[in-house]
């Protein structure tokens, strides 16, 4: 399981690691150690420049420097605030260094690579002053600029820059990831992540219990449903997806097609009568039943062998889809709710909560920044509040599974779990996307994958298939390119 750590849990980590008998210095001399190898990496010639603060962070810079002097490398070694209060193994550390220092100022001198060891996870204040200058004078050298634990100036709760942040070609971490590596502007700021085990034992997780995560197969593969050899499409769910009017049917094709990639062992397009027939020229294997109106969707999901409704994308946003919205809760099927099946409820969000409140199936919620925002208007005007954060408030909240889409998209379930994705290439962003995404969350639930592991696969599967089909795609690749991540998944 790929558990995340905020920076106050990777204290407590530490601690209980020092408490079971291992002294911090050697933890420190580890950390110092995988950063000292990421730099012979990074640039293997020429001298190196460390620009260390007083804390800890600073202790790992001067372990770092020690190794690769005496690895033949020309080291300087920079240091910001007052030596003497530099305290515990930080100054052990520094004690072991027997290189030049000097106090660190702008502009800088020059190097083949830059260390920053300045400010570690844990900083909760903006950076101003000379810290600031130093970040800016790195910024702007010509030489690449390793982090330790995360970039100078990124908070790594919640990937906030607190004034100015280094931008880094490359970050060496420790013992798990922090939430600031994969939430934005953080996951730009730290270049290719080394994430280094430094003995802290694996068992100190059980105690700090963690509920954020990266999104994976780690955590949701269990889960994925895999058909025996006797399967037939009977029993691999029934799908429903929701079509909009005559000029708007695309997206529900989309989502339609996906769904049924997915997995899904039936997908039906449930459509309005003046939309039947554009429909039906596009359709092969999806199945279409003609559904005007809440009355008519009601009665088809009277039927127990549909078990997931998506719906939302083109649908529209008047009191008729309103209406649709509430009669899908109402069914038994499993639901996602996208797009416009969420903005229809902007004026009266409360509404939606309740309906979803009254069911037992779970709900997926797939919102965007801006459909976050009609839904959730106070969460969302909390900027200092980490995306984490408030996706699970909102999940809370609502009483559904949601996903708030994004290069960063965040799953968070009602009980407090939380995943951040990371695989989802650039190229994601277009028109959509998010339709087909829809689709797979849709499928995947229709086998009976529980909400939160289908929001989390359906989102990772997403990425996976955006990498698959590469520069280029356009929204109609997605679904054909699930196959191979699929296939390596389920193998």
């Amino acid at each position: 399981m790929h558990e995340l750590l905020t920076p106050a849990e990777m204290g407590r980590a530490d601690a209980a690691a020092i408490a079971g008998g291992i002294p911090g210095i050697d933890l420190m001399e580890a950390a110092g150690r995988a950063v000292a190898e990421t730099a012979m990496a990074l640039v293997p010639e020429g001298p190196v420049l460390v620009v260390a603060g007083p804390g800890n962070n600073g202790g790992d810079g001067y372990v770092a420097a020690r190794l690769l002097r005496a690895r033949g490398r020309e080291v300087r070694l920079a240091l910001w605030g007052d030596p003497a209060r530099i305290r515990g193994d930080a100054a052990l550390a520094r004690a072991r260094w027997e290189g030049p220092e000097s106090a660190a100022a702008a502009p800088l001198p020059a190097a083949a690579l830059i260390i920053d060891a300045l400010f570690g996870a844990g900083l909760d204040r903006a950076i101003t002053g000379t810290p600031a200058d130093l970040v800016r004078a790195m910024n702007a050298s010509p030489a690449p600029v390793l982090a330790v634990d995360v970039p100078s100036g990124l908070d790594g709760a919640s990937g906030r820059v607190l004034g100015t942040a280094v931008e880094a070609a490359a970050t060496t971490t420790f013992f798990r990831l922090k939430p600031g590596h994969l939430l934005e502007p953080g996951r730009g700021l730290c270049g290719p992540v080394t994430l280094a085990q430094i003995g802290i034992p694996a068992s100190v997780i059980a105690d700090i219990a963690p509920r954020l995560f990266e999104n994976g197969p780690a955590l949701w593969g269990a889960a994925l449903p895999r058909p025996g050899r006797s399967a037939h499409k009977y029993a691999r769910g029934h799908a429903v997806i929701l079509s909009g009017p005559m000029t708007r049917t695309g997206a529900a094709r989309l989502a339609a097609g996906a769904a049924l990639r997915a997995g899904a062992g039936l997908v039906t397009l449930a459509s309005p009568g003046d939309a039947l027939a554009v429909n039906a020229a596009h359709l092969t294997a999806v199945m279409l039943r003609r559904t005007d109106d809440a009355a008519a969707l009601s009665g088809l999901l009277a039927d127990r062998r549909f078990t997931a409704i998506g719906l939302g994308p083109a649908l529209g946003t008047d009191a008729r889809e309103r209406a649709l919205v509430q009669a899908a809760l109402a069914a038994p099927p499993a639901a996602v709710l996208d797009a416009d099946a969420l903005t229809a409820f902007a004026d009266d969000p409360a509404r939606l909560f309740a309906a979803i409140a009254a069911r037992e199936a779970p709900v997926i919620l797939t919102p965007h920044g801006g459909e976050f925002a009609r839904l959730f208007p106070d969460i969302a005007a909390e900027r200092d509040t980490p995306k984490t954060e408030q996706a699970r408030r909102a999940s809370a909240r609502s009483g559904a599974t949601l996903v708030l889409k994004g290069s960063d998209t965040v799953i968070a379930a009602p009980d407090g779990r939380a995943a951040i994705n990371a695989n989802a290439p650039p190229w994601l962003a277009t028109a959509g996307s998010g339709d087909v995404l829809t689709g797979i969350a849709t499928g995947l639930a229709a086998q009976g994958m529980p909400g939160f592991e289908a929001a989390a696969a359906a989102v990772w599967l997403h990425g996976a298939a955006g990498t698959e089909a590469g520069p280029g795609l356009i929204a109609e690749d997605l679904a054909p390119a699930l196959r191979r991540p699929l296939a390596r998944l389920l193998a």
